[in-house]
């Protein structure tokens, strides 16, 4: 199935080691229960990584699409008939914006295990927010799709 280019679709998985902690902390849990008996160290054992990984889940499952004229990153959905030119940032680019560059007024999905991102400027007059900051793990995708949107919808 070809997608068009005005399609981008990408989910922010936690990495491999965040899964790592999951187990690591069932385990802490468990031992915790040591002197409780068996039955309470395999119930917070099974307990504590099954708390552990829905946490991990729940906060890597944030996804980026770009899908019938609108970008959806995350809970946010935003026309790109209102978004500017989306700029590509690199690593140390994404971090600057991250940090002292950053406008408390922005919209901002962000994932500290993604080193790159996607900033596009929101032309609507009348909405405060003055840009999009994304984490992506394929920022010239992500900006070609909200190009081509953008092309298809004007």
């Amino acid at each position: 199935m070809q997608l068009s280019p005005a399609h981008h679709d990408e989910r922010l998985t936690a990495p491999r080691a965040w899964w790592g902690i999951t187990v690591l902390m069932g385990l802490a849990c468990a031992l915790m229960l040591v002197p409780l008996g068996t039955t309470a160290v395999l119930a917070g054992l099974v307990g504590g990584t099954a708390l552990t990984g829905l946490l991990v889940s729940s906060y890597g499952s944030a996804r980026v699409r770009v899908v019938n004229g609108s970008l959806a990153a995350g809970d946010a959905r935003i026309p790109v008939s209102a978004l500017g030119e989306p700029e590509i940032l690199d690593a140390e680019q994404a971090r600057a914006w991250r940090t002292y560059k950053a406008d408390t007024r922005a919209f901002m999905l962000m994932r500290s295990y993604v080193p790159t991102a996607v900033r596009v400027e929101v032309t609507d007059p009348s909405d405060p927010t003055p840009y999009v900051y994304v984490s992506t793990r394929e920022p010239e995708a992500l900006a070609t799709a909200i190009r081509a949107a953008r092309t298809s919808s004007s």
